[in-house]
């Protein structure tokens, strides 16, 4: 049986009383970086064999992982922070338990893009969750620009160092357009800072940001 266990995304008092009994109890954890997930596991007190299972192996990883499954082993599924399989590893290993008809848990859990939609206050009835902006200018400019289009609230992550340059093509095409930058989110320095994309560009330009951080669009 797998077991898909979302961790906290920055507290780690966030993490629930089910999962920390999850993980306690499985055969074997994988996890995104066994490094990091070692110092969470040491926080909670649980010694546990631990596997890597990442964007560079996930596919040859998951056939021993389906293995062990199928001789009765349990399988708790992390990654180094929020819900396995959002924009994180997780996807073809739960595929291949349902491919081999072997049962899936999924726990709820933090979840950096939830938190981040109801914390910017814009509208949450409905909306559109589209991974990491793409890197090239071209690409990120006519994804901003679909997000602009939609009925649906956008929500993006973004690396601090490309947020400027994110905010400038917003400011061009939909100035009056209402955003909210989420970031480090649950963490010291968490921040919702709402406005039009001007004061956020003015904002981030004199204060370079620092920290992960999800963009949300009204």
């Amino acid at each position: 049986m797998l077991f898909v266990v979302p961790t906290p995304i920055g507290n780690l008092q966030d993490i629930t009383l089910r999962a920390v009994q999850i993980l306690g109890d499985v055969d074997i954890i994988a996890a995104e970086d066994t490094r990091h997930s070692g110092r969470l596991l040491q926080h909670l007190g649980i010694k546990k064999r631990m596997v890597s299972l990442h964007e560079h192996n996930e596919q040859a990883r998951c056939a021993s992982l389906v293995g062990e499954m199928e001789a009765g082993r349990t399988v708790a599924l992390i990654t180094d922070a929020g819900m396995p399989g959002i924009s994180d590893p997780g996807f073809r290993l739960i595929r291949a338990c349902h491919e081999h008809d072997l049962p899936v848990s999924v726990l709820p859990g933090p979840s950096a893009v939830l938190t981040a939609l109801v914390g910017s206050g814009l509208p949450s009835a409905s909306f559109f969750f589209g991974g990491f902006l793409p890197v090239k200018s071209g690409r990120r400019r006519s994804e901003l620009e679909r997000a602009v289009a939609r009925e649906e609230t956008c929500l993006y992550f973004e690396s601090p160092h490309r947020l400027t340059k994110t905010l400038a093509v917003l400011q061009e095409i939909a100035p009056e357009i209402r955003l909210c930058v989420a970031r480090e989110l649950t963490k010291k320095f968490e921040e919702f800072r709402r406005g039009a994309p001007s004061a956020l560009l003015a904002h981030y330009t004199a204060h370079p940001p620092k920290g992960e951080i999800t963009l949300v669009i009204a």
